[in-house]
């Protein structure tokens, strides 16, 4: 499945933030079917997010359709990359010290 982002917009984007702030991350993963980001972080306002559980759910907010983590790309390549384009900050995961 070849996955077209160019519906989904930064408000998108911020609606999944929300959501996920609303729900924590637990019931957002087991709303939306993804699981916790272990190489990237999205960043705003100094909050953490993961990127690809972000996007995906964007993606249903935007064209009403849900994603499976195995139909995209979290990485550089993919949700960064999109996000990045979208004017997000993403950054490789801090190690826990």
């Amino acid at each position: 499945m070849a996955v077209v982002w160019d519906s989904v917009t930064r408000e998108d984007v911020l609606r999944a933030m929300q959501e996920y702030d609303a729900l924590g991350p637990e019931d957002f993963f087991s709303a939306h079917g993804f699981a916790p980001a272990t190489t990237y972080d999205l960043i705003l306002d100094e909050r953490r997010y993961p990127p690809k559980a972000i996007l995906g759910t964007a993606y249903e907010f935007a064209v009403g359709q849900r994603l499976a983590s195995g139909d995209f790309e979290g990485g550089k390549s993919g949700a960064v990359r999109v996000l990045a384009k979208l004017g997000f900050t993403v950054q490789p995961r801090r190690l826990a010290s």
